[in-house]
């Protein structure tokens, strides 16, 4: 790694390989790295990882959308389709605690990248795979990306306004939340001391987090719909609403807080009246309840309710743009943007919402493609690196 600084955090001494490319793997590599690991991410030779090549955005050679999911990593070339390589990749495995793929289940098995495969060369490593509709099965190997994702589980479908078509989320939250469930599920291995295989696939993490909404579904037959605004299913109002000159996030969840809505807008009266005064009366009238706020909240500016409102309580915010979210006086007190310095400039990337006292974060740069080959050629220092991690 192009930074001297040697990895701190509660995974410092542990060794991932790293076999990925986009996002899911990478982005579950890097939170790993974030938190102390030493990934080393093996790229075929040439182009390496396709996220090098995403995007039209560089700081010198660095691609800011490869940098965004790969910093704090080491990079080595090795062509897994060949003899030598795979003789690499054992020698590898043997001196490592995991590896990491989130390649076709075809590919991770022709490229030896199972636990079957290379608990040969040491039986306690820990063996990722993030795929999409998981390691086995008749669905296993079609191809899968986000998008497909979120369309098969039943995402785009509740998504966006009633009359309007699916929706697509604004961003890769299948890749994003399928990152989070391997390294949890790699994590939890490597704590149980034990090697073996953790299979993750981006379709069943989908899955898992509809939980009240799938246990509404499956317990009682209530089927899932949209509601203007982005309605909650059960809380009357928590929706977005229209102001004089944008729009307003609004969730109420007692009847507390709604006293206190209603005595700052003005209309007091609906504390008391019957469709409106209850949690179950608000969800009864939810239509004519939401015209009559949406009324009142549209005579003000989204700044002015939020002033108003948030000094009492009640769960509001304006909407802005990821650009204003990134800018922002929240944003900067939880150091949530960080700049990671390179040869050639600094590049400034979402850092890791983990936070731990008294471990500051370190944020290395991202490799270039093979830059570590000849340093991790011989294995005389990776074997002493791994016997002093394990206290072999």
């Amino acid at each position: 790694m192009n930074n001297d600084a040697p990895p701190t955090g509660p995974l410092s001494g542990i060794r991932i390989l790293e076999v990925s490319h986009m996002l899911a793997g990478p982005y579950c590599g890097m939170l790993l790295a974030d938190l102390g690991a030493e990934v080393i991410k093996i790229e075929a030779p040439g182009k390496g990882d396709i996220g090098r090549q995403i995007g039209p955005n560089y700081i010198g050679p660095h691609n800011t959308y490869f940098a965004s999911l790969n910093r704090n990593k080491r990079s080595i070339c090795l062509d897994l389709t060949s003899r030598e390589g795979q003789q690499r990749l054992g020698e590898l495995a043997a001196n490592s605690h995991a590896l990491l793929t989130n390649i076709r289940p075809a590919a991770i098995r022709k490229l030896g990248l199972t636990y079957d495969a290379l608990h040969a060369h040491n039986p306690k490593l820990v063996c990722l795979a993030l795929t999409g509709f998981g390691l086995e099965g008749p669905f296993a190997d079609k191809p899968a990306y986000d998008y497909v994702i979120q369309a098969l589980a039943g995402i785009m479908a509740m998504t966006g306004d009633p009359d309007s078509p699916p929706v697509k989320t604004g961003y890769s939250v299948v890749d994003n939340s399928a990152g989070i469930m391997g390294a949890l599920g790699l994590a939890a291995k490597l704590v149980e001391g034990q090697g073996g295989q953790v299979d993750v696939s981006l379709y069943d993490t989908m899955l898992s987090q509809l939980n009240y909404l799938a246990s509404a579904y499956l317990n009682a037959g209530q089927k899932v719909q949209r509601y203007p605004g982005g309605g909650h299913p059960y809380i009357v109002p928590a929706q977005i609403f229209s102001t004089r000159d944008g729009h307003l996030a609004l969730f109420i969840t007692h009847d507390g807080f709604w006293a206190d809505f209603c005595n700052e807008i003005g209309c007091s009266e609906w504390i008391e009246e019957p469709r409106c005064s209850t949690m179950e009366a608000r969800a009864a009238n939810r239509e004519s309840v939401i015209t009559a706020i949406q009324e009142v909240l549209s005579t003000g500016t989204t700044d002015m309710w939020v002033g108003r409102l948030s000094p009492l309580g009640v769960v509001v915010a304006g909407v802005q743009s990821m650009e204003a979210a990134l800018e922002s006086e929240l944003t900067q007190s939880r150091h949530m943007v960080v700049s990671v310095p390179t040869l050639h400039g600094e590049i400034r990337m979402v850092g890791n919402p983990i936070k731990l006292p008294g471990q500051p974060a370190r944020y290395g740069p991202p490799p270039l493609l093979g830059e570590d080959s000849e340093q991790l050629q011989g294995l005389e220092w990776e074997v002493k690196g791994y016997h002093n991690a394990t206290g072999g």
